[in-house]
Parts: structure tokens; C-alpha cells; sequence
């Protein structure tokens, strides 16, 4: 049974359909291999009980017996990043002051998974309230890189990467606002895909005009899986206005526009925006073989500067970042008591937000507006935008955060992820593509910036990519053979 773990979502699916599998037999072959690899590596927290599982992956069998299938994700599990509800599951954040909290409704990709067929088996672990990329929080404890269970597994969806990554979920959901989506990816080995401003909406949410930086969105270990679970979450819906509407245009990142045939993609190479970033030895040399295995496949790629300046995108960034996750912690800071229970790191953005002005915030809107423009700009020379999905690599678990690049001193605790912040600042769509790994084993993941609403021409990349790239796709942890 264990084989079926093997098989991507989408062939699952086909199985699943086929009537060559029962929904029993697939449920029950991830939770065997839940229960061996996941007390080590901690990626899936909150697991149900698994005779109830199994009776609903037999009430999904009793459907398709009278020829009803619910979707493609029909009787497949599937675990939800601990940051989104999902009905009588707890929604954590990863918080002791949330541990409790038990939603009645689910929220709306959640909702949208559902009725593409998924059972939900559990949650996925995260850092605590989402912050850093390093799933670790006083709740359900750490999440182990499936590569290296001594080193951190990224986040805030470093719970989904790993359980990707050992075969523990067909598929997987995430979130990203400052790189949750691709830093986990390119660490694990698998894709993630963080979408356009609007494409994934958010529900609930108690505020849904400015909070936009931050998305849900897919990760896969395929191409055509990562397209077809955006295809489920994707579309408009009244609640979140600024959302948009989507068609069946996503599903071409995986057919014929991934051809040979088509014109030349042109990529534009960032690399350290010019030795801006500081960046840990042989990230950028991996990256850059992973270009070459794009130039193979046919795409053109010239290393261009920025034109912009990085720092002045830094710091107009660091404004609507801590206004808006402020605005998120400021219900758990009302007394000293609570305010003791939520971690430094998040205490430091709701400090450092309350002496923020209304005109300082404007002015920093217009800055990500004048960076959005010459984004634009870039976009008239090439068809997508490279740079390194993170800029050291995986890092030792026990560590908080890394607080130097080489000799550089981080002045924050996100400092070490500004790669990420470009395409969540202009609301472009960005993927994140296994590279390659260092001399240790250790993965890491090139992260691709299209243009608005452009993930269709992103996947189509990525599936040029997968093709070219078979061998290095095809290796897997130890742990998940």
C-alpha cells in the first residue's frame, strides 16, 4: 500500500477514479506512513482519529460505487497549514493563547478543497502567528527539514513542504506574506507557488481592502499537481472585493504552451541584485545551473541589474509589513499576561508599528507604487524574473533565526529573507522550483516572478523545467523511499 504515496495527486486521482484503488486503501496507506515518519519530523499536527478517517474514506467509496465522485481530489487526504480553519479542528497559529480555538466553519480555500473532494485529516505545523520562516512554536514544538531533520524546515508552510517531501500528503496548501510559500519549497524540494495579488482569496478575514500582501496558495511535488490544486483555490468571491475572477487558463502551465514550439521565454537574472543581498556560498551557483537547465530547454536567460533601489524597497516594505501584521497580533497583546505568551519577534512588529502615521504609511504606499511601475518596466524585456528563493541555506533547528550572512548582521529577524519580498510587495505571482542542493544534501529553490496575473506563463516555465530536469526532480529524502 505504501506505493500509493508514490503516485503524484494527479495520477492518484485517475486511480482513485478508475476504481484500481479504494479510497481506503489510499487513506489507509497515508496514515502507515503518517505514523512512521511523522513523530521525527513533525510536519502534520492535529491528526484525527483514523477509524473515523477511514469511514469517511468509505463513505467516498459508497459514492463513486453509485458513480458520484465530488472532484478531482475526491477521497484524497489532506492536511490544512495551521493558519486557516477548518471545522472542528483547532486553528492554533501556533499560539498557547490559540491552542483552544476550534472554528465551526471552514475557511474558504478550505472550503473550496472540500468540495473538490479532499477528507482533511489534520493540520500542518507553522511558526507561531505565521512569523519567520522556521516552523517552530511552543504548542506542537518544531518541524524537521525532511532532508536534514538537525535543520529547520522553513515556514510559515514548513509543516505542508516536509509532509510533501516525505509523501505524507498528495498535495499540499500554504500561505505566503514574506516568502511562506517558496522558502519552504526550494528547502524541501518540491514547488510552491505563491499567486497574484487577488487569485487565491482569503475568507474570513476582518479586513479585506489593504491586507493584501499575504496569499494562500498551492505546493506540489509535480507541475500539473501545483496547476491543478491553484484551479481549486483560485476564483472570485463577493466577500474578498479586490479578488479576481479566474478560468480554466491556469490549467495551460502544464500543455502545449510548455512546447518547445512556443516563442522563446525570456528570463531575466537578478542573481544578489548586484551584491545587495548578502547570499551564503553556492546559492546563487545553484541557482544559476538550474538557468542552465532552462537555457536547455529553450528559454533565453541574461543577468540584468535591478534599476531600483533595493533599500528604499526595504524600507517602504518594513511600513506595511508592520502595519499589517500589528493589526493581526494586536488582540493578544491587551494585558501583560497575554502580551507575555506571544513571542518577541511578533512583539517587535506591533511595537514598532504604533508610532507609524497615517502620511508615513502613504509614502510608502507611493514607493511600492513607483517599484510596482518599473517592475512593469522589466516585464517590456523579459517574460519572468529570477533570483534565489532564499538566501542561505537550510539552517540548524535550534536556531531562531540566522543572525549573520557570512559577515553581514541581520537587523531584524526577517533581515535574511528580503529575496522574497519583491514579487508579495508588487502582488506578482512567484514559483519556487527545486534547484539543486549544496555538498551536504541540502536543497535549495530558484524562485521565478511573472507577470500580473501571469501564473499560467510561470507554470508553463515550470513544466519546460520539470522536463529538463528529471534526474534532479526524481531524488528524494532518505526518509521517503
Amino acid at each position: 500500500m505504501d506505493d500509493l504515496t508514490a503516485l503524484s495527486a494527479e495520477a492518484l486521482s485517475r486511480t482513485i477514479h478508475a476504481r484500481e484503488v479504494s479510497c481506503r486503501e489510499v487513506m489507509a496507506a497515508y496514515l502507515a506512513r503518517i505514523e512512521r515518519l511523522n513523530p521525527h519530523y513533525n510536519a502534520i499536527v492535529s491528526l484525527r482519529d483514523a477509524d473515523a478517517l477511514l469511514r469517511e474514506a468509505d463513505a467516498r467509496d459508497a459514492q463513486l460505487a453509485r458513480g458520484e465522485s465530488l472532484g478531482w481530489m475526491h477521497g484524497m487526504p489532506q492536511a490544512i497549514r495551521d493558519l486557516a480553519n477548518a471545522t472542528g479542528l483547532p486553528t492554533t497559529l501556533g499560539s498557547p493563547l490559540m491552542r483552544h480555538f476550534v472554528p465551526t466553519q471552514d475557511g474558504l480555500m478550505v472550503a473550496r478543497m472540500k468540495a473538490a473532494g479532499c477528507i482533511v485529516i489534520g493540520k500542518t505545523n507553522v511558526p507561531e502567528f505565521g512569523l519567520g520562516s522556521h516552523t517552530f512554536n511552543p504548542v506542537f514544538g518544531t518541524t524537521r527539514n525532511a532532508w536534514d531533520a538537525s535543520r529547520a524546515a522553513g515556514g510559515s508552510s514548513g509543516g505542508a513542504a516536509v509532509a510533501l517531501a516525505l509523501r505524507l500528503l498528495p498535495v499540499a496548501d500554504g500561505s505566503d506574506f514574506m516568502g511562506s510559500l517558496r522558502n519552504p519549497a526550494a528547502w524541501n524540494h518540491v514547488f510552491g507557488l505563491r499567486p497574484a495579488q487577488g487569485r487565491v482569496p482569503m475568507w474570513p478575514a476582518p479586513e479585506v481592502w489593504v491586507s493584501q500582501l499575504g496569499t494562500e496558495g498551492p505546493m506540489a511535488r509535480t507541475v500539473a499537481d501545483l496547476a491543478r490544486l491553484l484551479q481549486t483555490q483560485a476564483g472570485f468571491d463577493p466577500r474578498a472585493p479586490l479578488s479576481i475572477a479566474t478560468t480554466d487558463q491556469l490549467a495551460l502551465g502544464c500543455g502545449e504552451n510548455s512546447s518547445k514550439s512556443a516563442p522563446q521565454p525570456r528570463i531575466g537574472w537578478l542573481g544578489d541584485l548586484g551584491g545587495y543581498l548578502a547570499t551564503e556560498p553556492g546559492v546563487l551557483a545553484v541557482c544559476e545551473a538550474a538557468l542552465s537547465r532552462l537555457q536547455a530547454a529553450g528559454c533565453a536567460v541574461e543577468p540584468t541589474a535591478p534599476g531600483f533601489s533595493p533599500a528604499s524597497v526595504w524600507d517602504a516594505w518594513l511600513v506595511w509589513r508592520q502595519l499589517l501584521v500589528a493589526s493581526r497580533i494586536a488582540p493578544f497583546m491587551h494585558s501583560a499576561a497575554s502580551r507575555a505568551q506571544v513571542k518577541p519577534e511578533a512583539q517587535w512588529e506591533y511595537d514598532s508599528a504604533q508610532g507609524l502615521s497615517g502620511a508615513a504609511f502613504l509614502r510608502a504606499s507611493v514607493e511600492r507604487s513607483a517599484f510596482y511601475q518599473h517592475l512593469l518596466a522589466l516585464f517590456d524585456r523579459f517574460d519572468a524574473l529570477a533570483l534565489p528563493a532564499a538566501q542561505v541555506w537550510p539552517f540548524d533547528a535550534e536556531q531562531r533565526w540566522p543572525t549573520h550572512i557570512g559577515a553581514v548582521q541581520m537587523d531584524t529577524y526577517h533581515r535574511w529573507m528580503e529575496v522574497t519580498i519583491y514579487a508579495s510587495f508588487a502582488g506578482l505571482p512567484a514559483l519556487s522550483m527545486p534547484a539543486g542542493f549544496d555538498t551536504r544534501g541540502l536543497p535549495m529553490g530558484l524562485q521565478l516572478i511573472g507577470r500580473p496575473q501571469g501564473e499560467a506563463a510561470l507554470l508553463a516555465l515550470a513544466a519546460r523545467y520539470e522536463a529538463a530536469s528529471a534526474d534532479l526532480l526524481a531524488r528524494r529524502p532518505l526518509a521517503a523511499h
